[in-house]
């Protein structure tokens, strides 16, 4: 009789001449995906070897790319490169063969695909629709709503509101049968983007997918919808806008006149120009932010929760005494220094951009392209190009980060280029003809 170890060693054997048989006779590898170590700037594809019929051994055969290089990020390359691997290897196990023309197999899928059509079309079934037992649209926005509000700003949370209702407003208008959000589909969300697109510019209409992508994002992570179909919206390319940089005399003929016509105008611009602080983040001071025992201002700064800077003596000698002020109240309201004005910071934001285009973009003649942001680009102009007369550039960028707060200097030096501060020596002599 036989034992145990005689039965396992029969099996190992005959287990194992299986397997070698197998992939002695598999005529194709696996297909995997090469990624370019995340590199985004480069060609991501689908590859695979199959059996060469002359030599018998596994050849690397032509990569599939597919559309792939149309997707911006790595998750979406990741996801449409999988679909294609998928269907890559259902195609080889089903007789695909790179070094033959394949006839007979595409017509096998043509003569599949022509037959679930034909059995669909003869049944003469009128479908009945399937009752949705999901959330509504309006359900599922509003618990999207809900998750966001305890992550993000209010700014952030007060965006994302505006951009459902308007969606919503879109569907109620373009799609009223549609009630349900298994019923949202990604070609109502795309009319209703090119809708925002016709009123507004390319820039809006991306940040409205932005917004609306992060959003459905949570309603996929919650399982309120299966995928998030916004993501696969391609973004469109948009002319960046930005406040020009003021000329040394319009910023000292604006600074001027609003001594006497708008002090406290005259101090906002100030903290932009002087502690190059963003509109946004003057309008969230409040009084007890200013130290000045200790010289520094603490703010909520686009990159970060919370910063601290050096209030420069050219700033401090124009702040007035705050130390009978409420520390809680803000620092900037339409009358005066650390009173009361109980509205949202982009309410006052918009409060002083109206104001400056009252007071001294229509006195001096402005164009759009002028506006409060134009300080910040004005005064890190300035500073840049002084420091540049006894430091080397890196010198230079090291000691700007600092003051202005970017996060990298590579946000720094992408910043400068953009406002354009950073400019050539005369470079006649290169040129002239000799």
């Amino acid at each position: 009789m036989s034992n145990l170890n005689e039965f396992l060693t029969f099996e190992y054997e005959s287990a194992y001449d299986f397997a070698y048989d197998l992939l002695m006779k598999r005529n194709y590898s696996n297909p995997k995906i090469y990624t370019a170590n995340g590199d985004l700037n480069k060609r991501w594809y689908v590859y695979f070897s199959y059996r060469n019929p002359k030599t018998g051994k596994l050849k690397r055969v032509t990569p599939f790319y597919g559309e792939a290089h149309k997707y911006k990020t790595k998750e979406d390359r990741l996801l449409v490169l999988s679909a294609y691997r998928k269907k890559i290897l259902e195609l080889l196990k089903q007789g695909y063969n790179p070094f033959e023309e394949n006839t007979a197999l595409y017509q096998k899928q043509k003569e599949k695909e022509n037959c679930k059509t034909v059995e669909t079309t003869s049944q003469q079934v009128v479908e009945k629709k399937v009752p949705i037992t999901g959330k509504t649209i309006t359900e599922a926005f509003d618990f999207a709503l809900i998750i966001k509000k305890k992550v993000v700003s209010a700014t952030t949370y007060k965006g994302y509101a505006g951009r459902l209702k308007a969606l919503q407003q879109y569907l109620k208008s373009n799609y009223p049968e549609v009630k349900y959000i298994e019923e949202l589909t990604k070609n109502m969300v795309v009319q209703f983007l090119n809708a925002v697109l016709q009123r507004t510019s390319a820039r809006s209409r991306n940040n409205y997918r932005i917004d609306l992508s992060s959003l459905f994002q949570t309603l996929e992570d919650n399982e309120i919808i299966t995928s998030n179909f916004i993501k696969k919206i391609p973004v469109l390319k948009a002319v960046p806008e930005r406040n020009k940089t003021y000329t040394n005399q319009i910023q000292e003929a604006i600074f001027k006149y609003l001594e006497t016509k708008d002090p406290i105008l005259l101090l906002y611009i100030k903290f932009i120009s002087y502690n190059f602080l963003r509109p946004i983040e003057v309008n969230r001071l409040k009084v007890g932010d200013i130290n000045l025992k200790e010289k520094t201002i603490s703010f909520k700064a686009k990159n970060s929760p919370l910063k601290t800077k050096i209030i420069p003596d050219i700033l401090i000698n124009d702040l007035p005494d705050l130390s009978k002020l409420d520390k809680d109240n803000p620092l900037f309201t339409p009358t005066k220094l650390g009173g009361v004005w109980n509205i949202s910071e982009i309410n006052k934001r918009d409060y002083f951009s109206k104001r400056f285009k009252k007071v001294v973009k229509k006195h001096f003649d402005l164009g759009k392209d002028y506006g409060l942001y134009s300080f910040r680009h004005t005064y890190i102009t300035k500073l840049y190009r002084e420091l540049a007369k006894n430091a080397s550039p890196f010198e230079v960028k090291s000691r700007l980060m600092l003051i202005t707060g970017h996060s990298s200097m590579t946000a720094l030096e992408k910043y400068l280029r953009d406002i354009d501060a950073e400019l050539p020596q005369d470079y006649s002599e290169l040129i002239r003809t000799k």
